[in-house]
C-alpha cells in the first residue's frame, strides 16, 4: 500500500519507527500537499459568496486559476511522498552492491552516484512544487473568505516547511557527489529557491496578521 493511502495514524507511526523511511523527504512532501489542500479549501469557502461575486473579473479569474493549480500541486506532492522512499531504496540497493574487485568497486561507485542524484532530484522537485504553492497563495490571502484567513497562513507555513525540509535532503545528498560543477549548481539552485520561498511566505503571513489585527 502506498504511504499516502495509509490511515494518518499508521503513517505517523511509520515515521516514528526505527526504519529510515518514510523520513524527512516524505514528510516535507506531505507538508506541501497539506499546504496546497488548505489553500484549495479557502478557495472552496470563497467561490460563490457575496464578497467573491463583488470582485472584478480579473481577480476572479486569478482565484479560479490558482485554485486549479494548487489542486494539481497537491496531487503531485502526494506522489512525491512515495517517490522519496523509492529513491532512498534505490540508493540502498547501490550501497549493497559487491565491492570485492576493482571492477565491482568502480561499478558500485557509479551506481551510488546515480542513485544519490536520483535521491536528491526527488526532494528538489518537492521543493519546487512547494515553492509553486507559495507563489499561488497571495491572492487567497488578499481576497479569500476572511473567516478562513488563518487557513491561508497555515497553508503558507506548511508549503514553506515543505520547501526547506525538502532542501535539507538535497543538501545532505550533495555531500556524497564528486562532480563539483553539478554540486555548486545545485547549491545555487537551493539558495535561490529558499530565498524566494522565505519572501513569499513572509508576504502571505504579513497579510494574514494584518487581517487578524
Amino acid at each position: 500500500m502506498l504511504l499516502v493511502d495509509r490511515p494518518i495514524r499508521e503513517f505517523v507511526d511509520a515515521v516514528e519507527s526505527k526504519e529510515p523511511t518514510p523520513g524527512g523527504g516524505s514528510v516535507a512532501a506531505l507538508a506541501g500537499s497539506l499546504g496546497a489542500a488548505l489553500t484549495a479549501m479557502v478557495g472552496n469557502l470563497t467561490f460563490g459568496r457575496k464578497a467573491y461575486e463583488s470582485l472584478d473579473e480579473a481577480t476572479k479569474a486569478t482565484l479560479n486559476n490558482n485554485f486549479n493549480e494548487v489542486a494539481k500541486l497537491k496531487d503531485r506532492l502526494n506522489k512525491l511522498v512515495d517517490k522519496d522512499v523509492e529513491a532512498f531504496e534505490g540508493f540502498m540497493q547501490a550501497l549493497k552492491m559487491p565491492k570485492e574487485t576493482e571492477e565491482e568497486k568502480t561499478a558500485r561507485k557509479k551506481a551510488m552516484e546515480r542513485a544519490t542524484i536520483e535521491a536528491l532530484e526527488v526532494p528538489l522537485t518537492t521543493a519546487n512544487e512547494c515553492l509553486s504553492i507559495l507563489k499561488l497563495q497571495k491572492v487567497f490571502a488578499n481576497y479569500g473568505n476572511v473567516n478562513a484567513i488563518t487557513d491561508v497562513g497555515v497553508g503558507a507555513l506548511m508549503a514553506y516547511a515543505g520547501v526547506e525540509g525538502a532542501l535539507f535532503n538535497v543538501i545532505i545528498n550533495l555531500q556524497g557527489l564528486s562532480d563539483n560543477t553539478y554540486v555548486e549548481a545545485k547549491k545555487t539552485e537551493c539558495d535561490n529557491i529558499l530565498a524566494e520561498a522565505k519572501k513569499l511566505k513572509e508576504e502571505v503571513l504579513s497579510i494574514t496578521y494584518s487581517k487578524l489585527a
